[in-house]
């Protein structure tokens, strides 16, 4: 989707709805500078290729930040004229960027429903030349990471597997910090209970999760203390309130606002996290004899809003960084050769 968003009619739609929406709906941009900043970024989006430098003159630079919300806001605006239309046969829609779920309600008459489905598909594409495919009308669907089902007038969803995932977990023997295969634990089962509408779809999945992770190498005395953190961590959060986790999620946040966090690469062989911690408690956050981190204040008087540490471990280069040439440049001839 983002290489086809004209960058003209986009930046005439979205800047336009950002002057209009500043102070109604949104309160924290300036629109004059945000305005600005969005035409300089979509403008002149530069890209390298070997020795010569491209700028690309239409279409969303994938990867840079504002696309997302570009892409979203742009066909927001068709959508916001085209679904009102169909309001009679559109039970729900959504739309994650370029990926769309809706429930259409079928007409009485078949062949009046097949005009019906084939008008709202032609006016979907009516948007400065953006191309949908869409699949047929069917009482089941895959939606990202979801098997969505219709059955006995419920809606029942569960996980969508890629036939051709290989499972390729990390196995024990790579130098990973311990973390990374509770966090993948965790995350998975808390998914597997979040999107699996009945319970033993959710028990199927993990089962399957601790196979694999066997096949890769682990043992069960690793893997089940794990098992059972995770569980229970799952039925924790399913049993609280919606608010309850955003509250849990806003204190995460404001938590993170009074954190540092140390960046290093992660190797077996160096001192574990809770060393480090130790010596920073020690000798950082509350020397001996010294007053608190938190309570001290710079030049300013301001205060050192500074009260934990965060150790971010990220890997060292491995085998594939160390032997893979990823640069054009140096490899026999300039690619401006070409031109």
């Amino acid at each position: 989707m983002y290489t086809n968003i004209k960058t003209d009619p986009a930046l005439t739609s979205i800047l336009d709805y950002i002057r209009t929406e500043e102070g109604k709906s949104f309160h924290h941009y300036n629109a004059t500078a945000l305005t600005e900043a969005l035409e300089i970024v979509f403008r002149n989006n530069l890209l390298k290729f070997g020795d010569i430098y491209w700028r690309q003159i239409s279409g969303t630079g994938m990867g840079i930040s504002p696309a997302p919300p570009w892409a979203t806001i742009f066909f927001a605006h068709h959508e916001h004229t085209l679904l009102p239309r169909w309001k009679n046969n559109l039970l729900f829609y959504c739309r994650f960027i370029d990926n769309i779920f809706g429930i259409w309600i079928m007409d009485d008459c078949p062949i009046h429903n097949d005009e019906l489905w084939a008008s709202f598909k032609t006016q979907m594409q009516q948007w400065h030349g953006l191309s949908w495919n869409f699949s047929p009308l069917s009482q089941s669907c895959t939606f990202m990471d979801l098997t969505i089902l219709i059955t006995a007038n419920k809606i029942t969803t569960t996980i969508y597997e890629k036939p051709q995932n290989l499972y390729l977990y990390i196995p024990p023997s790579s130098a990973h910090p311990k973390g990374i295969l509770c966090g993948l634990i965790t995350g998975s089962i808390l998914c597997f209970y979040r999107l699996c509408t009945n319970p033993n779809d959710a028990t199927q999945k993990t089962q399957q999760l601790y196979t694999r992770l066997i096949q890769r190498g682990y043992t069960h005395e690793h893997l089940l203390p794990l098992f059972h953190k995770a569980h229970a961590h799952a039925k924790t959060y399913i049993s609280r309130t919606r608010m309850d986790n955003i509250l849990i999620c806003q204190q995460k946040l404001n938590s993170s606002q009074q954190c540092v966090f140390l960046h290093l690469p992660y190797h077996p062989d160096d001192p574990p996290a809770h060393t480090l911690q130790s010596l920073w408690k020690t000798h950082v956050a509350e020397p001996i004899n010294e007053p608190k981190l938190s309570k001290m204040t710079n030049y300013e008087k301001a205060p050192t809003p500074i009260d934990q540490l965060t150790i971010a471990y990220h890997r060292p280069p491995n085998l594939r960084n160390q032997l893979s040439i990823r640069t054009i440049h140096g490899r026999g001839c300039d690619v401006s050769s070409f031109l």
